[in-house]
């Protein structure tokens, strides 16, 4: 695994390229001052109280530095936790009272959680055994990338999935004396990679940040949540629908000859054979991982989840599997502070009725139906997260749909999961996801050429998702 990684985030190209960027970083962060600026400034819309106003301005300087990059995530979110109280949006103490958030809490101890599972080895077994029976042909090796990515980011973050079977899938390319840009087979084992990351880690709530953070927005608006299964019997249909679309694609939508992938089996089964038995440490992490996960399915109405996610994280260092070396090597500090000012910044934009007025500005007049509310969303976010991070997509477009909730009578848990599960489904661009960066780095591909069939997927998605929108789920109980 890449340490430090930007979990849920495009790359952090301000600090990996500082020279390169300065002048357009410069420029966007001027730009956003800028409008900030114009909304102190401007005399208040109708419809908008003062302080609405000032929170909408935070809101535009946030997502114009969400979407851009110009500065790290995390620093923008301190600025705006610090910028509310400043122009008097919210008291301080208010403000920072909702970066005690659960979500942030639950994540924290998702990855710590992670970080044990990657460190014991326990992944990397999991992903060469699967893989050892999916390698008797070129389409059964493809599927198996895909399938055991999809079935690790189940339990661990996508980013951490990819870059855990980055070496793995680039040690099957060279057995295989597969060539940089020559033949598309190459292309296809790394989008299978990344697609099946991407895929998987919408299905619970361990694959992303996504899904916490929407959750936790939730709870601050409305007071509801969503337990470890409600948010599954939702998304795991769709991800398993998704990655069967994605596998369609895969084979039908790219053109290889290779025939003979017996070179790649006897890899794996050395690679497999090499890391020995189980160890004690990886049987620890399985069993309190397995315990985890069943006590979140069957405890979830009486234990909070970032509650079980904390205890489950200090068992773990109990059952000395990790060190808190170890948690500062795998876990992203600088996520959790994103999570921070997302939350504050949607929690202002909320109470302050800006997000309310953002709504009737856009849709005013405007009649459409319920399942057509719940599609545009899902279509936005769709669009959305391929140029910004998964997060950021959540924490822009929620606010706004929880607002027309009110004003449409639109439930609410339908709108987390139009949002956030079409959030974590970037299939093109490197910034979308860590996991498409990392496929791309490979050097296997150009974007243009998967440009054609990652769009195919993403039109797969939506339809998929509104299918299951329609029949699925009035049957396991969300109403529109």
């Amino acid at each position: 695994m890449v340490k430090n990684s930007n979990s849920d985030n495009r790359p952090d190209t301000a600090s990996l390229n500082t020279a390169s960027w300065r002048r357009r970083d410069i420029f966007f962060i001027f730009l956003a001052f800028l409008i900030l600026l114009a909304f102190l400034i401007l005399p208040t819309q109708a419809g908008l109280s003062p302080a609405g106003q000032r929170a909408l301005g935070i809101f535009s300087l946030a997502l114009v530095l969400w979407v851009t990059n110009a500065l790290p995530l995390s620093i923008t979110g301190l600025l705006v936790i610090a910028l509310i109280p400043l122009l008097q949006v919210m008291r301080a103490d208010q403000a920072y009272s909702f970066f005690g958030n659960s979500a942030v809490f639950f994540i924290l101890g998702a990855f710590i959680m992670a970080s044990a599972t990657i460190k014991s080895g326990l992944s990397k077994r999991i992903a060469l055994a699967i893989l050892t029976h999916f390698s008797a042909s070129p389409r059964l090796l493809v599927f198996g990338i895909l399938i055991t990515c999809g079935f690790l980011a189940l339990i661990i973050p996508e980013h951490a999935v990819a870059a855990l079977m980055f070496p793995v899938v680039g040690t099957i390319a060279l057995s295989l004396d597969l060539q940089l840009l020559e033949g598309q087979y190459g292309t296809v084992l790394f989008l299978a990679m990344s697609w099946g990351s991407v895929i998987g880690g919408v299905g619970t709530l361990l694959g992303g940040a996504r899904a916490p953070l929407a959750i936790g927005l939730l709870k601050e608006a409305f007071g509801q949540s969503i337990s470890f299964w409600g948010w599954s019997k939702i998304a795991l249909p769709m991800a398993a629908l998704s990655l069967i679309a994605a596998y369609c694609l895969l084979i039908f939508g790219f053109n290889f000859n290779l025939v003979d992938v017996k070179p790649a089996r006897r890899k794996l089964e050395e690679e497999l054979q090499g890391i020995g038995p189980m160890s004690f440490a990886e049987k620890k992490v399985l069993i309190i991982l397995i315990t985890t996960i069943l006590i979140w399915i069957f405890f979830n109405h009486r234990l909070d989840l970032a509650m079980i996610s904390l205890l489950s994280a200090v068992s773990l260092f109990v059952a000395r599997v990790i060190g808190w070396d170890d948690v500062n090597d795998y876990v992203n500090w600088g996520v959790i502070l994103m999570y921070g000012g997302a939350i504050v910044v949607a929690r202002a934009v909320d109470q302050t009725g800006a997000a309310r007025w953002i709504a009737q500005q856009l849709l005013s007049g405007v009649r459409f139906s319920p399942l057509w509310t719940i599609g545009i969303f899902s279509l936005f976010s769709f669009l959305l997260t391929e140029g910004i991070s998964n997060v950021a997509c959540v924490a822009i477009i929620l606010p706004i749909g929880f607002s027309l909730c009110q004003t449409k009578a639109i439930n609410p848990l339908a709108m987390v999961f139009a949002v956030a599960i079409p959030a974590g489904l970037p299939f093109i661009l490197p910034m979308g996801s860590p996991a498409n960066a990392i496929a791309y780095s490979s050097g296997y591909y150009e974007i243009g050429e998967i440009f054609k069939a990652g769009l195919i997927l993403h039109i797969c998605c939506w339809i998929i998702f509104l299918i299951l929108v329609k029949w699925y789920w009035p049957l396991v109980g969300v109403s529109l």
